[in-house]
């Protein structure tokens, strides 16, 4: 799930809506969350058909899908700062509207360029939605049960949309061409504003947090500059000059913003909170899981069109079975977690994860289609027990004060994790001829797998943390 600035402590101003309204608030909310995990992954399916209409191969097409991650990576938690000082329904609903206008432009963009921009600055509305929808949603449930509840469905509606995207951007395409994944959200999004006026209340920060703006700049820079050259690397070569100063700067720009970040009396994100094992192995747990899913997706969606021909909807058909293992595992996975604790779904995650990208690198060259959709089942089954473990591993044992913060910085390295996996998995299959995709996934499925064995280790770090 993506969470940010403000859990429970965060609240309220003003009281309560009643009962049907506050569950009335949180579809309107978890309908952005859909439109922004859905946006995550919808575009993967269509990256062949865009490389035709725009003439570009996949290195450029890579961008098209992190430009618009790494931005809403890098802008989660300040977004969630400028919603508890200027109020949460004036900059949800000012989200909501620079996204509409970005996915108008995307459909329109005639270029590359001009479609790389437009999904940067979509990730720019996405930012100023996930994290302030949840907190909206917690300002609505003063009761801990129904919160709990709520934080389920949250959990549950963004394992269904990033696993969905595939499935609903292969539909389109076949229907309307790829230009109609982005045109959809104009109407979505024209609703959502509607809903949001009539049903949702305003409310603001207890006390509103500084923003650190060198913080932001430190780790926009550090993460492009890191992710960029993992896509650009087979193109440059790795040790090229060119790459050695991206190297150079993405070790400054990491090294300058932990001492910046270390001076803060209100750092961007609370670096202290990795002095706690569990949490620490939590982050690298949320970033594996969403590499390990975006690594699948795009393989998948290459191996399918490029090398077996399969059209856009056939391939997008070809990841229901990963949808409906997150679909139905996900609120699975958050009551196991609210009875049990996180290491029993944790260990589920990572052993479901594990075997599906196991199968896929065992896989010969021309597999069957049962095998394969067995293999995708796997690893939506180990993705939807992943989410609502690694938060609650993530803020467990914190006060609310710092339970917001904990669950931004999670949240951030979801994304993180996303724009890596696609990075990897175009990199592997970057200049490789469709009759090679098979032999030049296999180091991608085989990291799907380490992905997998790591949530092992999150579980056991998880297990010493409620002993």
């Amino acid at each position: 799930m993506t969470t940010t600035t403000t859990i429970p402590a965060g609240a309220a101003a003003g009281p309560a809506p009643g009962a049907r309204r506050r569950w009335t608030v949180l579809a309107v909310c978890a309908l952005s969350m859909f439109l922004i995990g859905v946006d995550t992954t919808i575009v993967n399916v269509g990256l062949p058909a865009i490389g035709r209409g725009l003439g570009v191969g996949t290195r450029g097409l890579e961008w098209v899908v992190d430009a618009y991650t790494l931005v809403l990576a890098g802008l989660l938690i300040t977004s969630g700062a400028l919603a508890d000082r200027f109020g949460r329904r004036r900059v949800f609903r000012c989200g909501l509207v620079v996204f509409a206008l970005a996915s108008l432009a995307c459909a329109l963009a005639p270029s590359l360029g001009l479609l790389v921009a437009a999904r940067a600055v979509q990730g720019v509305g996405a930012s100023m939605l996930s994290p302030v929808a949840l907190a909206i949603v917690v300002n609505a449930m003063p009761d801990p049960r129904e919160r709990a509840r709520a934080i389920g469905i949250w959990a549950s509606v963004f394992g269904l949309s990033m696993a969905a995207g595939p499935v609903i951007g292969g539909a389109l395409i076949a229907a309307f061409g790829w230009r109609s994944v982005f045109w959809i959200n104009a109407p979505v999004v024209a609703g959502a504003l509607v809903l949001v006026a009539v049903f949702v209340p305003e409310s603001r920060g207890q006390r509103a947090r500084r923003l650190d703006l060198p913080g932001q700049l430190l780790l926009t820079t550090a993460l492009f500059v890191s992710v960029g050259v993992l896509i650009e690397g087979p193109r440059i070569g790795w040790a090229s000059p060119a790459a050695l100063a991206c190297y150079a700067a993405g070790a400054a720009a990491t090294t300058a913003f932990v001492r910046v970040e270390l001076r803060r009396t209100e750092p961007l994100i609370d670096l202290r909170l990795f002095r706690r094992p569990p949490f620490a192995s939590a982050v690298l747990g949320a970033v594996a899981v969403f590499a390990a899913l975006s690594v699948s997706l795009l393989l998948t969606t290459l191996y399918l069109q490029n090398a077996r021909g399969w059209t856009p909807l056939a391939a997008g058909a070809a990841t229901l079975p990963m949808a409906l293992g997150a679909t139905v595992c996900a609120p699975w996975s958050g009551s196991l977690t609210g009875r049990l604790g996180p290491r029993r779904p944790l260990l589920l995650a990572g052993g479901f994860t594990a075997a599906g990208g196991f199968c896929m690198a065992a896989l010969g060259q021309d597999p069957g289609v049962p095998p394969l959709l067995a293999a995708y089942l796997l690893i939506g089954i180990g993705f939807g027990f992943a989410n609502a473990p690694l938060t609650h591993t993530a803020v467990g044992g914190l006060p609310p004060s710092r339970a917001g913060v904990a669950g931004a910085v999670t949240s951030t390295a979801r994304q993180v994790g996303s724009a890596v996996g696609i990075a990897v998995a175009g990199a592997l299959a970057a200049g490789v001829a469709p009759e090679g995709l098979s032999r030049a996934s296999r180091p991608g499925w085989l990291l799907v797998t380490a992905c997998g064995l790591l949530l092992l280790g999150v579980a056991r770090a998880s297990r010493r943390e409620t002993a």
